[in-house]
């Protein structure tokens, strides 16, 4: 056996991920703030909507104390707003400060940092961060929202790292005392350290990117930035682009200038739209029947990622999006167009808040770079759908759903955008008989229709039973066995398409693992919404009806005192192994059992040529293919858990349970183990198991269901 742990792939891009998603939790809590200076700039500024230079200038006396400056007593007499008189001044008031310069200044990058502490290490890793960063603030002469983004981490670690050193050791009583002083002694270094240091740092790092990005203005190069951020945006690496870069350097710009275009690289939803509205005329299938309510999202609600999906399944269209983002970009960079504060989210509605403040004209101009991307975007998107459209049509069914799971895996975590677009796409490709009828009637289908499907429904006839919602069958089954009755057939993503051919008129779900898919929550959302449409008439037709409990669908149990699980057939090594090691100790394990002949791992071996058995939280349940019964002799399990963990096609399995089923025997101990496998209490005391009998003393129970 190896000992090297298994490498996980994308591993450079989800730390890229968890890097935006960082710079983006700094940011978006925040997003009130910037709208309401934002307001602050467009209504009193000179340059803005309202400002003194505007046609539609308010002729107000305080508007000069709210943008700060100087002023003229027998003008400016707001009560309260002024400062002492300037000796000699000759009736002038001193210079006041007003709103719009200290909160870019200093309330703006003292929010992110306070947030970006709390982020580190809770309340006290907030005030920490906040202290230091006003050192940073002071330390420089532009608004300091990079020198916040790094320094407010980094003070917020230091904090936690220095109350590491003294936990526990502390006198009952003394806590408040030693927490308060040495943090503010802390907080005091790191400010001093940010006023000669870190700010004069932080300065000239924004000069560089600044220097950067105007250069690239001055010699017409901008555009080529969207060959970056919208693959980027694709794969949920653009946060880290945006919050990280063009949101600093953008309010920069805005300070000086009341508008900066580098919030609307991004943000452009033309790009999308032009996208999904290509897919609403020349897409096929669950593609075209969802994108026009997605354009809706998108556009309106600013949800960008629900297009995503869409580029994901015709990649060439990738190429459109940077062709349109890149058009966007040229208009506001040839016609002067921009921002006055971040689009968050990049809905129409927020873009034309931050694009008013700086004129009507400046107004229009946004306005077109959003008609140019959508247009150029869509032109070149429909030319590639055309192209392709008519193979697309003889497939059985398109990429879209498996898209739709690429992109969630991308993001990293369910998204409840992407699973209402998922089962949007499943019940469009399911028929109008689907859509009209109460579910009643839940298959998982898989291959042989023994292991992972078994495990899959347990897992959600629990979660439907946890739901309260009675009256739903949930079996398991081989997909060559689905007859067509069944109302959901839920499989992994590549039996999907067979699964389809086999039940036409069935609704189908793809999961990425039978264990912990997030899809299930959709499912029994699904179901107890269809239950209480389907409950209501009823109830008023038939009370007595209404009110009688429907009994489940019953179990088969195991044969009495049948033990498919022995202590001889649990192990546990310290190494990792691979994966067709893993498979060979498996089946030389049920070979042993007298359970299988030895051809049985070849079929399992074939078995995972064409699907994983990698189950989720660790768990992996090789098996045989459906045709490898002749090679079952009896049902035995074998359990070995590798400390090391086995590369399982990507995904880390820590367990790997094989499994011999005859007649249907081993279902029952199945679903006990899915039921412990889905829970990470349960899990966690498996893996802290510190010998193969107290290993086999937890699982051996499910030898009496």
């Amino acid at each position: 056996m190896t000992t090297t742990s298994p490498t996980r792939p994308g591993g450079a891009r989800v730390a890229v991920q968890r890097f935006g998603t960082f710079l983006s939790g700094m940011i978006m809590p925040n997003i009130a703030a910037f709208i309401a200076w934002g307001f602050i700039t467009m209504l009193f500024i000179p340059a803005g909507f309202f400002g003194a230079d505007s046609p539609f200038r308010w002729h107000w006396a305080p508007v000069a104390e709210i943008i700060g400056g100087g002023g003229d007593a027998a003008v400016i007499n707001w009560p309260g707003a002024m400062t002492a008189l300037s000796e000699g001044d000759g009736g002038n008031y001193a210079a006041y400060v007003g709103l719009v310069g200290p909160m870019i200044t200093y309330l703006l990058p003292l929010l992110i940092a306070n947030t970006a502490g709390r982020m580190v290490y809770a309340e006290r890793g907030g005030v920490v961060a906040t202290i230091a960063t006003m050192g940073v603030i002071v330390g420089t002469n532009i608004p300091m929202f990079l020198g916040a983004m790094i320094m407010g981490p980094i003070a917020a670690w230091i904090t936690k790292q220095m109350d590491r050193m003294w936990d526990g050791k502390i006198r009952p009583g003394f806590e408040m005392l030693v927490n308060n002083f040495s943090a503010g002694i802390l907080g005091m270094i790191l400010a001093i350290v940010g006023f000669f240091a870190f700010g004069p740092l932080m300065l000239g790092i924004s000069a560089i990117l600044g220097g950067a990005v105007g250069w690239l203005v001055s010699v017409q190069l901008l555009p080529l930035v969207s060959i970056i951020v919208e693959p980027a945006k694709v794969l949920f690496l653009n946060n880290a682009i945006n919050h990280g870069v063009f949101t600093p350097l953008g309010i920069e710009q805005a300070a000086e200038t009341g508008k900066s275009i580098l919030f609307l690289i991004e943000a452009n939803p033309g790009p999308g739209l032009g996208l999904l509205m290509a897919f609403t005329f020349f897409g096929v299938g669950a593609a075209k029947a969802s994108a026009p309510g997605a354009a809706i999202i998108q556009f309106f609600g600013g949800i960008h990622e629900i297009y995503f999906p869409y580029a994901l399944s015709k990649p060439a269209t990738i190429l459109a999006l940077i062709a349109g983002g890149a058009a966007g970009v040229t208009t506001n960079m040839l016609l002067g167009g921009g921002l006055g504060f971040p689009a968050a989210p990049g809905s129409i509605i927020a873009v034309t808040a931050a694009a008013i403040g700086s004129g009507v004209g400046n107004l229009l101009v946004v306005y077109l770079s959003v008609i140019i991307a959508a247009t150029v975007t869509f032109l070149i998107t429909a030319v590639i759908l055309r192209a392709s459209r008519r193979r697309d049509l003889e497939a059985e069914a398109d990429s879209f759903g498996a898209a739709i799971a690429q992109t969630e895996a991308n993001k990293g975590k369910s998204s409840s955008t992407l699973s209402n677009l998922a089962a949007s796409a499943s019940a469009s490709s399911a028929g109008t008989a689907v859509a009209t009828r109460r579910i009643e009637s839940i298959v998982f289908a898989c291959d042989a229709g023994m292991g992972s499907s078994a495990m899959g429904a347990s897992v959600l006839r629990n979660k439907i039973k946890q739901a309260g919602v009675s009256g739903i069958t949930v079996t398991n089954a081989a997909i060559a066995n689905l007859d067509g009755t069944a109302d959901l057939v839920i499989t992994q993503q590549q039996l999907t398409d067979r699964a389809q051919a086999k039940s036409p008129g069935s609704m189908h779900v793809s999961v990425d693992n039978f264990m912990n898919s997030p899809k299930y929550d959709d499912v029994v959302q699904l179901v107890r919404e269809q239950d209480a449409v389907v409950a209501e008439p009823q109830a008023a037709a038939d009370p007595a009806a209404a009110a009688a409990p429907v009994a489940a669908a019953p179990v088969a149990a195991a044969p009495a005192g049948s033990a498919v699980l022995t202590a001889d057939r649990v192990r546990i090594h310290a190494g990792s192994a691979t994966r067709d090691e893993a498979l060979k100790e498996a089946a030389d394990a049920l070979v042993a059992a007298g359970a299988v002949t030895p051809d049985y791992l070849q079929a399992m071996r074939e078995r995972e040529s064409t699907v994983s058995t990698f189950m989720g939280n660790g768990l992996a349940i090789p098996h045989g293919t459906n045709d490898a019964k002749d090679a079952v002799l009896g049902s035995a399990l074998s359990v070995v858990r590798y400390d090391g963990g086995v590369d399982w096609d990507g995904d880390r399995a820590t367990f790997v349970i094989g499994i011999a089923g005859k007649d249907g025997d081993h279902l029952q101990i199945l679903a006990q183990i899915a039921e412990l496998f889905s829970d990470e209490a349960d899990v966690a005391r498996l893996n802290a198991a510190a010998t193969p009998e107290e290993l086999y003393a937890m699982l051996s129970a499910v030898n009496e269901a």
